[in-house]
């Protein structure tokens, strides 16, 4: 049928996307902008597993991506807070 196909068309792009976003990772003018694209990269990553999963045709893939999240989340969490107060832990 055509879902594999989609999806390896889909897993590409996820991988094209994230070549780019370390591209502007590298060249980023202020640290604000390498945050914005940690995160992006994150939501990527996340993107990327699911895709795999569906591909796999496996349940597992979706906790790993749920780990994923979590640790994206709380790492631009910590990536702000430490650029508003100049420490993560108070």
């Amino acid at each position: 049928m055509i879902l594999p196909h989609a999806l390896t068309l889909f897993l590409a792009c996820i991988a094209l996307s994230l070549v780019l976003n370390l591209w502007r990772l590298l060249t980023a003018p202020t640290l604000t902008d390498r945050i914005l694209t940690l995160d992006t990269m994150a939501v990527n990553a996340i993107a990327l597993v699911v895709a795999w999963g569906i591909r796999a045709g496996t349940g597992l893939y979706l906790e790993i991506a749920v780990l994923f999240s979590l640790t994206g989340f709380v790492g631009t969490v910590a990536y702000c807070k430490y650029l508003l107060r100049g420490s993560i832990i108070e």
